[in-house]
């Protein structure tokens, strides 16, 4: 028998409590729907989600403020079409936090392998990273109600 006890990997659950007008973060939702690995930890993954946060609500502070002057307290009280019983805007807001996350922590945590499927794969990231940001700014404009592109003629 080996004295080798391998311990568990999953890591413990744990939510990120908002402000009170956003919703709160579910780790474990965020984890399982971005497909961040059980080798990101808890405390990595918990920063790099409150700076997400921290960014999201920076850029719709104007947007909340429009809302609450409307007497809507939280997002989930702005009307809006449901899905699956939650705010389209709730759904938005997430895909927001949880893109900013995934794009953190790949910006972070890129593998420092240096051989060609290395080189490979930090290019991958690098398409990875810029899609991410990508979904965020299309999840933030879509809470500010404007279109995703601009155009303008010169």
């Amino acid at each position: 028998m080996s004295g080798f006890v391998g311990g568990d990997t999953t890591p413990a659950s744990f939510t990120l409590a908002n402000d009170g007008f956003w919703p709160d973060i579910d780790a474990d939702h965020l984890r399982e729907a971005q497909r961040i690995a059980g080798t990101i930890t808890n405390a990595r993954l918990e920063l790099a989600t409150v700076n997400a946060m921290l960014s999201v609500n920076s850029d719709l502070v104007t947007r909340r403020a429009e809302w609450t002057a409307k007497g809507h307290a939280t997002l989930a009280d702005v009307p809006s079409p449901r899905i699956n019983g939650v705010s389209a805007l709730v759904h938005a807001y997430q895909r927001a936090v949880y893109c900013a996350t995934s794009a953190e922590i790949a910006e972070r945590y890129r593998s420092y392998d240096a051989t060609n499927s290395g080189e490979q794969k930090a290019a991958e990231e690098v398409d990875s990273i810029a899609e991410y940001r990508r979904d965020q700014r299309w999840a933030i404009r879509d809470l500010l109600g404007i279109g995703r592109t601009t155009v303008e003629l010169i």
